[in-house]
């Protein structure tokens, strides 16, 4: 019986540990990251919403983000709904692409 019990073990010992290297801790990474980024927002940050939505921070409201989305449009967020912030160099290709495609 514990020679079965040992076999078991030594299958999953490895399986586990490659789950753990390739889900677990990149994830952990991740999420460390978010939180971080999320902590040191600021206003005035170009940032990008997990709905897509690109806007800049106008304000904080306990859990809230302000975040104005074109002139005179400001709307209301959970500060967990940013996913990232945006480089200019980044907003700048977006606008080029979206120009061009509007004049197709």
């Amino acid at each position: 019986m514990s020679g079965a019990l040992m076999q078991l073990l030594f299958f999953f010992a490895p399986l586990f540990a490659i789950w753990y290297f390739l889900v677990l801790a990149p994830q952990s990474k991740q999420r460390k990251k978010l939180q971080e980024l999320l902590a040191n927002l600021k206003t005035g940050d170009r940032v990008v919403t997990n709905g897509g939505i690109y806007g800049t921070i106008a304000g904080f409201r306990n859990n809230t983000v302000q975040l104005q989305i074109a002139p005179q449009v400001k709307v209301d967020i959970a500060r967990s709904s940013v996913t990232g912030i945006v480089s200019e160099e980044a907003d700048d290709a977006s606008k080029q692409d979206s120009g061009a495609k509007g004049k197709k």
